[in-house]
């Protein structure tokens, strides 16, 4: 019996797919994780025991970082927020709330805009650069941005997340064409993509790994990953500067008279948009207590 470190590249009917020394083993999980409520994820890094006679066996899963919960990936570092420049139209609290989630798991976000040969995407790129987030336009078509996309893949694991119809799956082909992704056509009649994505899997792409996960669209995370009053305003990179600066220590940086954050918006140091949607999820966020999120992941996870 030998025993590998690997990372798990998909879980298909209680098999996992490990890659270990340059090579994908099939693996059962240990019975214990199943005791212990603990289920394998894609992404996950974990030691597994390579047996020539019995099943090969996923022995120990190692701390994880970046977890998403639904769709379910661990050790994100790197989250790829994937919008359009025209059908579907980006819209800005959408994509706030997607960087905001990211900050709040600690992992970095990058802001990409498709199409951008159907409409241009420079005044949605300056307001994410603005904010301090890497943001930039790329188009399957034409290639523009495309070998970028590819640099900033290179050593990390990587999602990539938006609505259905922005473009995910003809990107990451365009990106690697051995990866060969169904893709489908905008619906005319619904306006929005049809779900095209069938499983969750991570894909070795330039040196690193990327998830093109069925389910991972705005509406999941909004639903199952909550940020709290407390921790929503170091979910904005750009407020960090301002932080602690205002005239009262509670204040939410909403409405509040000598609040640092809103005198950097009305000088323009902040996105004005960038504010407006921090200020609807502080509206959300003010109501959320600590059972509820407890019992929001709990029911995400099942």
């Amino acid at each position: 019996m030998e025993k590998l470190e690997g990372i798990i590249l998909k879980g298909i009917g209680g098999f996992y797919y490990v890659e270990a020394a340059g090579e994908v083993y099939e693996c059962k999980a240990r019975g214990l994780f199943r005791k212990t409520g603990i289920k394998p994820l894609a992404g996950d890094r974990v030691e597994i025991s390579v047996n020539d006679r019995a099943e090969n066996t996923i022995e120990q899963i190692h701390e994880r970082s970046g977890e998403f919960v639904r769709p379910p990936v661990a050790n994100v570092d790197r989250l790829f927020i994937v919008a359009s420049v025209c059908e579907p139209k980006p819209v800005l609290l959408v994509i706030d709330r997607l960087t905001a989630i990211a900050v709040n798991k600690g992992v970095e976000p990058l802001v990409l805009f498709t199409k951008c040969d159907l409409g241009s995407a420079e005044e949605y790129v300056e307001i994410y650069r603005k904010a301090g987030i890497l943001s930039f336009a790329v188009c399957a078509e034409t290639g523009e941005g495309v070998e970028r996309v590819r640099r900033e893949l290179s050593g990390h694991i990587s999602a990539f997340c938006g609505n259905t119809g922005v473009g995910k799956s003809t990107l990451l082909n365009a990106v690697d064409p051995s990866l060969s992704l169904k893709t489908g056509e905008i619906s005319d009649k619904l306006g929005r993509g049809r779900h095209t994505t069938r499983q969750s899997e991570l894909f070795k792409v330039e040196g690193g790994y990327v998830a093109d996960t069925p389910g991972f669209s705005s509406f999941d995370l909004e639903e199952t990953e909550l940020i709290t009053k407390d921790d929503l305003p170091f979910a904005f990179p750009e407020f960090e500067p301002y932080i602690g600066k205002c005239k009262f220590s509670t204040c939410l940086h909403v409405k509040d008279k000598g609040c640092g954050i809103i005198e950097a918006v009305e000088r323009g140091d902040i996105p004005k948009s960038r504010h407006e949607s921090y200020c609807a999820m502080m509206e959300q966020a003010k109501n959320i207590k600590d059972w509820e999120l407890r019992k929001r992941n709990e029911n995400a996870r099942s």
